[in-house]
């Protein structure tokens, strides 16, 4: 499997390229921002973007959605109640003194316990809300790519529009705390981190 981690965009959020190494297709998770390095990093190891999978309808996380599918055709996919963000990207980008596209309406919805695949992975989709109504986490063979729901240390912020706190920890500890300590935990910002280290170290679970 391949991993690649980009940050990208003025807020520094995590987009990965997840590949098989076999047949070299691959899925884009949050392309935020910063679309021709992602698209430099896709060629560097040759790869074909079969998804676009956002993890939430924050526009640094989806705001080259729009670029990204241009150039690949991807599909988009995203959970049902974040899909109405995805078309007011440019306004919500500017609210925060930045610029973003407005995005393509996704291909595809996509539901808690639904299925992903290309090439030899498949990423099983956990739905984790509370930083937004349909934030998901994507987990395959001991990684979670966790968007902004869990970070090493800390938390997605639950006090944007459709936050909400209490949902958001019980998704943490139902759903992601569930996984064996050493899968490893990719944020939507930040380092990455493990399901034991947070588990044991992270202030809000103590």
């Amino acid at each position: 499997m391949i991993i690649k981690v980009l940050e990208v965009g003025p807020i520094m959020a995590n987009c990965y390229i997840l590949g098989c190494e076999e047949t070299k297709e691959c899925a884009v998770i949050d392309p935020g921002d910063e679309t021709d390095r992602i698209l430099l990093a896709l060629a560097e190891s040759a790869l074909k973007v079969k998804y676009i999978l956002n993890t939430h309808g924050h526009f640094d996380h989806v705001g080259g959605n729009k670029k990204m599918k241009d150039a690949t055709g991807a599909d988009i996919l995203i959970h049902p109640l974040d899909a109405p963000m995805l078309n007011s990207l440019s306004a919500s980008a500017a609210n925060w003194g930045f610029s973003a596209d407005d995005s393509p309406a996704p291909d595809r919805t996509i539901e808690d316990g639904d299925t992903i695949s290309f090439g030899n992975i498949t990423l099983k989709v956990l739905h984790t809300p509370g930083h937004t109504p349909g934030g998901v986490s994507f987990y395959t063979n001991g990684n979670i790519f966790a968007g902004d729901t869990l970070f090493q240390g800390s938390i997605g912020r639950t006090d944007f529009p459709g936050g909400d706190y209490e949902t958001l920890i019980s998704g943490v500890r139902n759903k992601l705390f569930v996984l064996e300590d050493d899968v490893n935990v990719f944020p939507g910002h930040g380092p990455a981190t493990t399901i034991g280290r947070e588990k044991r170290f992270n202030p809000f679970f103590r």
